[in-house]
């Protein structure tokens, strides 16, 4: 048995194209609004080798999160796809560095090749475009984000 009418779309997809309606798009998961709480960037990035990648980390943390926090509403239980965000964009840095460093062709036994840096820096950035676009961080994205509503008395509010 076929049912009429089309599957309405998710809130993120309808918000992302700009299409949301309230008449015909459901807002999705409440989520409790808590901060998010940075990562352990030792846990996540050990190593000695990895101690400039963890600063870098936490300062793309320390600029990027609070402005979510208030654009997009992040809360923690969402902090998942923000660390990701940040161990990527810092990997890039490692990598740009490593390339400067080495250059775009290495001496291997086999003789001159392409830096590894080249193909896992192109995947990296691959992955960076579309936390770019998840998170809202680029303008085009950034226009289909609706900002969270602050202020005033929310009584139909489950976490007050």
């Amino acid at each position: 048995m076929a049912i009429s009418g089309r599957k309405p779309k998710p809130h993120i997809a309808a918000v992302r194209e700009g299409t949301f309606r309230s008449d015909r798009n459901s807002e999705g998961a409440k989520f409790a609004p808590t901060d998010p709480v940075e990562p352990d960037w030792g846990e996540l990035l050990p190593g000695d080798q990895a101690e400039d990648v963890r600063h870098f980390a936490a300062a793309v943390w320390a600029r990027v999160v609070p402005a979510l926090v208030q654009s997009a509403g992040l809360v923690d239980s969402q902090r998942e796809v923000a660390a990701e965000y940040c161990i990527t964009a810092a990997r890039i840095w490692q990598g740009e560095r490593e390339l400067s460093r080495d250059g775009l062709v290495v001496e291997t036994e086999r003789g001159r090749v392409k830096n590894p840096w080249v193909t896992i820096l192109g995947q990296y950035r691959s992955h960076l475009r579309a936390l770019v676009g998840e998170l809202g961080l680029s303008p085009a994205s950034a226009t289909r984000i609706t900002p969270p509503e602050h202020g005033g008395d929310d009584d139909g509010d489950i976490f007050d």
